[in-house]
Formats: C-alpha cells, structure tokens, sequence
C-alpha cells in the first residue's frame, strides 16, 4: 500500500508570527515534523502543503516534495482535511494518508509507523496520536460555574478510579485516502489510537508553549551526536573575525583573524569535507583569507538562502549532512537551509535562537577552530 505523509503548514499565524518557522533546537517546526516523518519506515514519500515559499524553501531542505496550497485553502476557515484532499489531488496515487502537524515538535517515528501498521492490518479505520489523561475535568456550563465529568459533587472519587481518557495530542492522524473522500474526516468507523508520552504530547499553540519546548529540547545531548558532516559554510564577518574592522586614512579595511581558527580549516581541508565562505560583503579581505586557507567563497549574496541552497545543489549536497556557522540575522535564511545550524557564542539573539548547536567560543576567537575539532572528533568516533 503507497504510504504518504501530508504537512499542512500555511505561512499565516495569529498566535504565534511565522509559527511553523519558529526554531526548537535549532529545528524549524516544519523541519523537525519533516525529519520524523522522513524516519518513519512507513512512509514513502513525505510531501508539505503550503503558501508560503519560506516553508517550502525549508520543507524541500529537509527531504519533502512541496505543494503550492491555493489562497482559497490558506485562510483561517480553511479545514486541515480541505487541504490534504488537495493535497491528494496534486500526488495522484496513495493508499494510506499520515496527516502531520508542525505544531507538536517531537513526534516519534516509530509511532508513526505504529500507527500506519495499525490501519494497513484493517484493524482499525482512523488513528490518531493521543496521551492518556487522569485528571479531574470540568466543564463551564454557565459563565464561571462548572460541573464535574466524569466524577460526582457528592463524593469524591479517589484519582485512580476515575478510568483513562485519552486526549488528542494533534501530532499526526492516519487513514485511508479513500475513507477521507467518502466521510470528509479525518476521523471515520473504527477509532484507534498511538499513545504517547508527556513530553511528546506537547503542542505548541502559545508563546509558553513555544518556551517550554525549548527548554525540553535544549536538555537533549547534542554535542555528542554532532555530525555526520559532508560541508561546512562559514559567514565571514563574526565569524571568522570579531566583526571588528579597522580603517586607515586611505579607506583600507583590516581585520585580525584567528591563526587556531586558520588550523581548524586546514584539518577540515585535509579530513575531505567541502568548505565554503559565504558572504554578503564583496570585500578584498575576504577574498584574500580565502586564498590563504584554500577555500571556495562567494560573495556579494543579497540573500545567503538562495544562494547556499543553489551551491548545494551544484555540488550534489545533502543539506541535512550540511553544517552553515553564522552569527547575525542576515545568516538565519542560510541557517533555515541546514541541518546543522551553528552559531557563535556572541550571535545575534534571532540566530541564535536558530542554533542548533550553540558553541563556547566567541566569533574571531576559536569559533571555526571549536566547530572543526567537534566535526572531527565525531569522524573519528565513528570510524
């Protein structure tokens, strides 16, 4: 049975701007629902329906196939299921539908692929991710008075004999495509359910939301699980110096660099990874430090997304093996771009936010020398 995962992921977003742009962990939102649904074994194909071409630029970064959803499906009433339809009209041929939300950012691929086993068995029809829920609920039935469900204003049930209730946690939902066409629902006959833990049932529908997740995510090892890496692109500016110029009577431009900095490329260089300095700058200074660590630069980029996107593709790159080490916001559409966006320890607070990986060092002093030992240690480690 062909097996599709469809992300809606419209650009619009009252809550929260740019929503399923918003980092955690490093991660995009629409990146991190992209990467689970591309691990799932389940899955065939992973595609993002969207109006958005920032989200596209990303979804395509990260391994899916991306729909244009019309202006007409990308308002606030249009429904999820009026887009996958869409979206199903625009693939042509499947079987069994993961319908995924951007905004539950840690989704298991493996109950994903639970839950498509669950219908591909003809167990059930529909099943959705859930997280068992014990409280005591009440509903407000007039303005500020609420009467218990579940439980009695008599007697106080004790907590345990209150029974399970399953919550929907919003991460994904699976069906037939064809039971969608007929019922118009994601949900239909038999209703299954994957439950999930806690932690993985988070949604993100608020700023809090959004806080909490980062700071779950930020408890995550990551310099241990750092790579594999087949390039890395430098910024310049901040990078390799301290974003400090020094100017003579004359208008020349000087900079200092770190010599630690210039021994970290040189390893990199010898190791075969591919190296690139991407600036938006076209400055004699920047060409030159080039030339001495003997690596491609390209400079005077307006925009560094479309111009790493394009180098990446010239030279058969996966992005996700990609790490980009920026410091300042010009950076953030190249660091949307990668699966491993670093950034320097004094970067600029909107990318730093981006950083999937923060490093100690500040920028012209180590910064590129701690990347390239971190990069080759993990080589070595799995060598």
């Amino acid at each position: 049975m062909s097996t599709v995962a469809i992300i809606p992921a419209r650009g619009g977003s009252k809550g929260i701007l740019d929503k399923n742009l918003q980092p955690v962990h490093g991660v995009p939102l629409v990146a991190r629902a992209v990467r689970s649904a591309v691990a799932a074994v389940q899955i065939d194909q992973v595609y993002v329906s969207t109006d958005s071409s920032r989200i596209a630029s990303v979804a395509e970064a990260n391994g899916a196939k991306v729909i244009n959803r019309p202006a007409t499906l990308s308002g606030d009433e249009a429904s999820s299921e009026s887009a996958i339809l869409h979206a199903l009209d625009e693939i042509g041929d499947a079987d069994v539908v993961a319908f995924i939300q951007c905004t539950t950012p840690f989704i298991e691929p493996l109950e994903i692929d639970r839950a498509c086993r669950m219908i591909k068995s003809g167990e059930f029809d529909s099943v959705f991710s859930g997280s068992e829920d014990h409280s005591f609920r009440w509903l407000e039935t007039e303005r500020g008075i609420y009467s218990p469900e579940g439980h009695s204003l008599e007697q106080r049930t004790r907590r345990q004999d209150l029974g399970t209730a399953i919550i929907e946690t919003g991460a994904f939902y699976v069906f037939k495509a064809e039971n969608l066409r007929i019922y118009g629902s994601r949900f239909h006959g038999r209703v299954g359910s994957v439950v999930t833990s806690k932690r993985n049932a988070l949604q993100i529908d608020t700023a809090e939301d959004l806080n909490i997740a980062r700071q779950l995510a930020s408890q995550d090892s990551v310099r241990s699980e750092f790579g594999p890496i087949e390039a890395v692109v430098f910024d310049f500016d901040g990078v390799h110096t301290d974003d400090s110029v020094w100017l003579d009577q004359e208008g020349r431009e000087t900079v200092r660099v770190s010599r630690s900095d210039g021994y970290g490329v040189r390893l990199l260089r010898a190791s075969g990874i591919r190296l690139l300095i991407l600036s938006m700058e076209t400055n004699p200074v920047v060409a030159q430090r080039a030339t001495k660590l003997q690596i491609e630069v390209i400079q005077g980029e307006n925009d560094k997304g479309v111009a790493l996107r394009s180098w990446l593709t010239a030279n058969a790159l996966d992005p996700a093996r990609v790490a980009y080490l920026g410091n300042d916001v010009n950076d953030i559409p190249a660091l949307e771009q990668v699966g491993w966006p670093v950034v320097v320890a004094d970067a600029h607070p909107a990318a730093r936010v981006l950083g999937r990986l923060i490093l100690r060092s500040r920028g012209g002093e180590g910064a590129v020398r701690e990347l390239a030992d971190l990069i080759l240690e993990q080589g070595s480690s799995n060598s």
